[in-house]
């Protein structure tokens, strides 16, 4: 069976994690990822956050499988006009440098479609043109002026920051969208074109819903909220969910950490949720069997669900809810997950072979296709597939050896 991507070329002049995320969806769909470094030290995650001394960390493991390597410096004349065949090789560009790096490299957007007419030019920034357009930008950085921080965390507390990498992870996959509908255009149109996602964007796109209720704070206080007060923006909530049916985290038994889980109460739930709780006689009181009489006193319902699952760990409550069809969620640790057996089984958890650390342990791919299964493979090391793939573009052994004793690999 071959893969959704399999015959798409693509050039990976990414580095840290929001290109190299983008990029590694890409191979593990079956394209062929050749991720070009600097010589010596290539991608800066490869030293970044290290466990095992003199070995890639696993900061770069993690985001670069099923890709292959080669070095080459840019600033040589030698190391240009590799670039220019490697350019002329392939389908698709991605980078993620600061505005105007590539361009200094001699390599503008114009000079690049003389080069290849065909080629997608992908690019992460941190922010669209205009007043931000040059600003540094990084995950928080991001989150922080995408919208998420400011609505994350709790009513009296700071700003807060998400574990989710939205703005570098987030960003990846709206690119992976982006370079997706760019090849389907090329079928009918036969030219590439310029693709670029704002990590600024992509962070704004995952709180839209933040900006919804903004809009609807102008008819009044929001009433799926806990918050006791309403000023001109939306504010912090908590573990609210926000939406049409309210959710919290409710502790669990032995009152560790992550011992919690979050329950939502739906409409239909409620009956079978205040018998399971001991309070049945709640079911039918006028004073709390609807959404609307029990909105004004969520906090409440939610204390009475907490002295029952209190009494109960987390897991014990997961199948009495779902038994009961109640929607629910055991709050998961870190460690929880890289131990979960369904998530191995699934291959959302993969552990991965390398040959200088050992075994390592991963994410898998997301994106599920039935025609396009994804074994996920190690990270390459650095240029080892130098020879392997100026090979491919013409250059004898004699060639590389002298690239490599003149620096230029």
């Amino acid at each position: 069976m071959g893969k959704a991507l399999e015959g798409v070329r693509v050039l990976d002049m990414t580095h840290v994690q929001s290109g190299p995320s983008s990029t590694q969806i890409l191979a593990w769909l079956g394209a062929d990822v050749v991720k070009l470094e600097t010589p010596g030290r290539g991608d800066i995650t490869r030293g970044q956050l290290r466990d095992l001394p003199g070995v890639d960390s696993l900061y770069f493991t993690m985001l670069n499988s099923n890709k292959r390597s080669i070095t080459l410096n840019m600033k040589s004349e030698q190391g240009k006009e590799v670039f220019t065949k490697l350019v002329s090789s392939v389908d698709v560009l991605v980078e993620n440098f600061g505005p105007g790096v590539v361009d200094r490299f001699g390599f503008s957007w114009d000079r690049l479609r003389e080069i290849n007419e065909r080629l997608i030019y992908a690019s992460i920034k941190g922010f669209g043109p205009g007043r931000y357009a040059n600003f540094k930008a990084y995950e928080v950085i991001a989150q922080a002026m995408g919208g998420s921080m400011s609505t994350t965390g709790f009513e009296q507390g700071p700003p807060t920051a998400t574990g989710a990498q939205i703005g570098d992870s987030g960003t990846g996959i709206h690119l992976v969208a982006a370079i997706l509908a760019a090849l389907y255009q090329r079928t009918s149109t036969g030219r590439g074109q310029r693709v670029q996602v704002a990590m600024q964007d992509a962070v704004l796109n995952l709180c839209r819903v933040k900006l919804r209720d903004q809009q609807r704070l102008a008819h009044g206080p929001l009433g799926e909220y806990p918050n006791e007060r309403f000023e001109d923006e939306v504010p912090r909530s908590g573990n609210a969910s926000g939406g049409g049916q309210p959710g919290w985290a409710v502790r669990c038994a032995p009152g560790g950490p992550n011992d919690y889980i979050y329950v939502i109460v739906q409409p239909v739930g409620w009956t079978p949720l205040t018998e399971l709780i001991g309070r049945p006689e709640l079911a039918d009181d006028p004073d709390w069997a609807t959404p609307e009489a029990r909105l004004s006193k969520l906090d409440k319902v939610f204390a009475m669900v907490e002295e029952w699952t209190e009494q109960r760990t987390k897991w014990e409550v997961m199948e009495l809810l779902n038994a009961r069809n109640i929607p629910c969620g055991p709050i998961l640790s870190t460690k929880e997950l890289i131990e979960d057996e369904t998530l191995a089984e699934l291959g959302s958890v993969v552990e991965v072979p390398h040959p200088e650390r050992g075994a390592f342990k991963t994410v898998g791919c997301p994106l599920k296709l039935s025609d396009s299964p994804v074994d996920v493979e190690r990270s390459p090391l650095l240029g080892e597939h130098n020879t392997e793939v100026l090979g491919e573009l013409g250059y004898s052994a004699a060639d590389v050896e002298q690239l490599r004793a003149a620096g230029v690999i």
